[in-house]
């Protein structure tokens, strides 16, 4: 197709990000990690050029959270793996469309991925007891899984297809139809002939969406913990202050997964104080969602949690949407059979899926969904949103603290998606200074909520929506 493009330049950009208050889930707490920006300069069967722009924290600590290896170790891998892969596409020929460009190159990633580990990774542990893999090959268990590859090859794909939309003219998601790519038969199966990605979408952003809010798991909940330790930027610093801020109700709850009675403790606080604080701004509507991050040794723990829940409170109960990954990411390590807690809440599978055989096995082990991720790839996400959307599983559009560009990339995804229940977006209360003034400035009603939801408007024109022009203008 004319539309088809070729990739000219991969160009990077590195920052070092602070956290502005650490973020704690799972087993590791989040102070500071790199955020990777890149621009991609395509051109099209025409002959036209144009750029595009996409996003993300290089996150070890989500993507790659072994404790066998120093974030230091894991954050040089990781760059070096984006680097790589940035060679890789840059050197790729073949014109194609962007979700094309990244199943042709999934392979060569796993085999980066593999390689760097080898080179980097294996000269840090190889001396260390306990560890295997032979000379110059890391242990199995420090391997960076390949959900933290597709991390670091997220921004590219990103770049892409905002650079689609860009020299084509039109907003990336009408680049879903027959008129620009292929029908999904190609991707997932002989049953998809004559159904394309665009059928799966809305035809235009959701003019506002439901924000969800992140209790982490270090996070004060009242003005009677916060003290002069706390940041003095004007920004909120407990849950109560940020529900008065912003009125978000719908709050994500990082749980421990290893110690029952705080879990259901900290919940039941949750709940209590969002029911109170919006019942004194007038709302009754409020959203819980509990996310161990992969701590659960087996599905009995989320079950007990869940009927200790039920029996303190009914209404908290039947507040909470879903339960996120409770077990490890590994499907095949124990094959844990999910089906006993679907059958008390909808459970979601996140960090366990990367590709289609992943969703494959999510649902032959009794998952009720899965959750889509920016940094698992744009392409990725579509062809996952398709799939569901048809099939009939459910799916939710979470973040990974995203800020800036990556953030509007993310909300505006959840936007153009059937999604649960909104997006999450949490880089305003751990990374705000990570986005610019004059990303702020297009984009306010995205980066600072009205009533818990986000504001879509300022998604428009050609691309992902980013108004890079203007955004550029205000700088």
């Amino acid at each position: 197709m004319l539309s088809d493009i070729r990739i000219k330049e991969l160009i990077p950009h590195y920052t070092f990000e602070q956290a502005r208050t650490p973020l704690k889930f799972g087993a590791v707490v989040v102070d500071g990690v790199d955020f990777c920006r890149v621009e991609a300069i395509v051109e099209n069967g025409r002959g036209q050029t144009a750029s595009g722009w996409g996003a993300i924290f290089l996150m070890d600590f989500w993507g790659w959270p072994t404790p066998e290896l120093s974030h230091d170790v894991k954050a040089a891998a990781m760059k070096e793996v984006t680097e790589r892969y940035i060679k890789l596409a840059t050197s790729y020929d073949e014109p194609g469309h962007p979700v094309d460009i990244f199943l042709a190159l999934e392979d060569d990633l796993r085999r980066i991925n593999v390689e760097v580990c080898r080179e980097r990774v294996g000269r840090d542990i190889l001396d260390r007891p306990g560890t295997t893999g032979g000379p110059g090959c890391p242990a199995p268990r420090v391997q960076q899984p390949f959900l933290g590859a597709l991390v670091c090859a997220s921004p590219v794909d990103a770049a892409l297809h905002d650079a689609f939309g860009n020299v084509n003219g039109i907003d990336t998601y009408d680049g879903y139809g027959r008129d620009f790519m292929s029908d999904l038969s190609q991707y997932l199966g002989p049953k998809y002939a004559g159904k394309y990605a665009a059928d799966y979408i809305r035809p235009q952003y959701l003019p506002e969406i439901p924000i969800f809010h992140l209790v982490g798991g270090l996070d004060k909940l009242t003005r009677g913990e916060v003290d002069d330790s706390d940041p003095q930027d004007g920004r909120p610093n407990c849950l109560e202050e940020w529900i008065e801020f912003e009125g978000v109700y719908c709050l994500k709850v990082k749980l421990r997964g290893t110690d029952l009675d705080w879990d259901v403790e900290r919940t039941m606080a949750v709940y209590e104080i969002g029911r109170e604080r919006l019942a004194k701004r007038g709302q009754t509507e409020m959203h819980l969602t509990a996310d161990t991050n992969e701590q659960c040794a087996s599905p009995d723990y989320i079950i007990e949690y869940l009927e200790r829940i039920r029996a303190r409170s009914q209404d908290c109960y039947d507040r909470i949407l879903y339960i996120e990954q409770p077990t490890e990411r590994d499907l095949t390590a124990n094959r844990h059979d999910m089906r006993k807690i679907a059958a008390l809440k909808p459970v979601i599978v996140d960090e366990s899926l990367t590709d289609l055989d992943s969703f494959d096995l999510a649902m032959e082990l009794g998952w009720s969904g899965v959750a889509l991720k920016s940094c698992k790839g744009q392409s990725s996400d579509i062809l996952f949103a398709s799939r569901a959307k048809e099939e009939g599983v459910a799916y939710s559009v979470q973040d990974l603290t995203n800020p800036g560009l990556s953030l509007l990339h993310s909300v505006g995804l959840g936007a153009r998606l059937y999604t649960i229940m909104g997006v999450e977006a949490n880089s305003r209360q751990f990374f705000p200074d990570a986005t610019s003034e004059a990303e702020k400035r297009v984009h306010g009603d995205i980066f600072r909520l009205q009533g818990g939801r986000a504001r879509t408007g300022s998604l428009r024109g050609t691309g992902l929506g980013y108004q890079m022009e203007k955004i550029r203008s205000c700088e």
